[in-house]
């Protein structure tokens, strides 16, 4: 079967999934969602005998239907090779009662290397298969972690640029490093005074701008999106939910068809709509459950019905879900309403004009498989502390509010469903906030802060940061949300 892509905001015609995520969204603002969602054909017993990239063809090539199995294999080998610091691409460790599933063990040490490795290698791929010409340019808002590892990824490539701007005081220390000392001609970062809702807002702003599309167009140019809304960032976050169901399967946690529940640290809902798709595929996931920080603006959706954004903005131990603008709701929220063009552009009709909107009750009876929670500083901090005194292990501020909320979750419900959380970072791009948690000495330089928690936690310092030491700052313009446009156009050179 042929999956298409269309708008969520227009019945407009369909196109081929190269075709999406070369252009990123529709011009309509919306975001791209599939035909239809198709179900898992290769079988648990016989996925669980296979290896990450196995696993990645089996599940991609359902979504990716226009892709041939040579084009996607070559991707997909491409993508998941030595850059990764273990060749099972992402481990699963038993902690307390629960599994964390290390998404961090690519180049940037953040679970979004497990889409943006893949993701140059697909929209190279789908420009030669429909015959484009223009350079791409990837326009990118981070919260601090999608930046970096677009950068990874594209830094070099041949017929890109990539421009990721990042709100200035809102990023960790080492996210920032990493990003502002990126190598490569056709790279550029800026910081912006305002926080990633501003930047990420400017950016499909850009997007949706006509007359610098057509002044682009005219230099042989064309945007396209590294963040979670082009699909070819999604489909590959599907995969590791299916690796680590039959993970547990190959060591006999689980057998085939039992109920997991996945614990997703939440902020700008992609992550967790991966999972529900793997869910939707056939994938036997009992309860996701969204764990929001401070800014628990999704926490409140899933209690209440009414996604309000009109609140104040939270900068948190956990900055890649300082968000109050969930972009990849949106996709959830055409689902649920019939896959209804119509009435999902009604509701981001009015969350734009007014901030907030409220599904119907019909809508919110089809999110019984979403759980909501959220931790506060004080329970994230508590959760660090907590899993390092029980067994040494060390995580991060996100993978603190996903395991705080679930700890809870289970003490409250009494599910005892084996259950994954997503690990997203590694500590040591937080340092800061886990020694502090770990009631250590916080005062030293961050690269030194980092041999400290190497020395606490038992493990190495990761590459990725032991790299930093001596990495010139290459990256230092900062503007307002207003001069977006013109610092875009002056990397261009329009």
């Amino acid at each position: 079967m042929d999956i298409m892509y269309r708008s969520t905001r227009s019945d407009s015609t369909p196109i081929t999934a190269s075709q999406a995520i070369l252009r990123g969204f529709p011009e309509d603002g919306g975001l791209y969602v599939p035909t239809a969602i198709p179900a898992l054909d290769t079988g648990l017993e016989e996925l669980a005998a296979m290896d990450y990239k196995g696993v990645a063809y089996a599940v991609m090539r359902l979504l990716l239907t226009d892709y041939t199995e040579e084009e996607l294999k070559a991707c997909i080998d491409s993508a998941y090779d030595s850059k990764f610091d273990t060749s099972e691409i992402v481990p699963l460790k038993k902690s307390g009662d629960a599994w964390y599933l290390e998404l961090f063990h690519g180049p940037t040490i953040a679970f979004k290397d497990m889409a943006l490795s893949i993701l140059p290698y697909l929209m190279t791929t789908a420009a030669a298969k429909n015959g484009s010409g223009k350079e791409i340019v990837i326009l990118t808002a981070t919260s601090g972690d999608t930046g970096k590892a677009a950068l990874a990824g594209f830094a070099g490539v041949k017929g890109t640029k990539i421009m990721v701007f990042y709100p200035k005081h809102g990023v960790s220390s080492i996210q920032e490093r990493q990003m502002v000392t990126t190598v490569g001609a056709n790279t550029r970062v800026i910081g912006i005074n305002g926080n990633f809702d501003d930047a990420q807002t400017s950016v499909k702003n850009l997007f949706t701008d006509q007359a610098l599309v057509e002044e682009m167009a005219a230099h042989g140019m064309q945007f396209s999106s590294a963040n979670s809304i082009n699909i070819g960032r999604l489909t590959p976050q599907i995969v590791y939910y299916v690796f680590a169901y039959t993970r547990l399967m190959a060591d006999g946690t689980i057998g085939a068809g039992d109920p997991v529940n996945f614990v997703v640290p939440t902020g700008n809902f992609g992550n967790i709509l991966a999972a529900y798709y793997a869910k939707r595929m056939g994938l036997p996931i009992g309860k996701l459950i969204c764990a929001s920080n401070s800014n628990k603006v999704l926490f409140d959706f899933f209690e209440t019905g009414e996604y309000d954004r009109n609140r104040e903005f939270m900068l948190t131990s956990s900055p890649s879900m300082d968000i109050l603008i969930s972009s990849n709701l949106e996709r959830l929220i055409y689902h649920i309403s019939g896959d209804s063009a119509e009435r999902c552009a009604a509701f981001m009709k009015a969350l734009k004009e007014t901030g907030k909107y409220t599904i119907t009750e019909e809508m919110r009876a089809q999110l019984g498989d979403f759980v909501s929670g959220y931790a506060d500083e004080a329970q994230t901090a508590a959760e660090i502390r907590a899993v390092f005194e029980n067994d040494g292990y060390v995580i991060d501020p996100h993978t603190a509010v996903a395991s705080s909320v679930y700890r809870r979750y289970r003490k409250e419900t009494g599910d005892v469903t084996p259950s994954v959380i997503d690990s997203t970072a590694s500590p040591f791009k937080f340092e800061g906030s886990v020694m502090k948690a770990l009631g250590k000495d916080t005062s030293l330089p961050d690269l030194e802060l980092a041999d400290k928690l190497s020395e606490t936690a038992g493990v190495p310092v990761p590459k990725a940061v032991s790299d930093l030491r001596d990495a010139p700052v290459l990256h230092d313009i900062v503007c307002d949300r207003e001069d977006m446009r013109q610092e875009v156009r002056r990397f261009l050179g329009l």
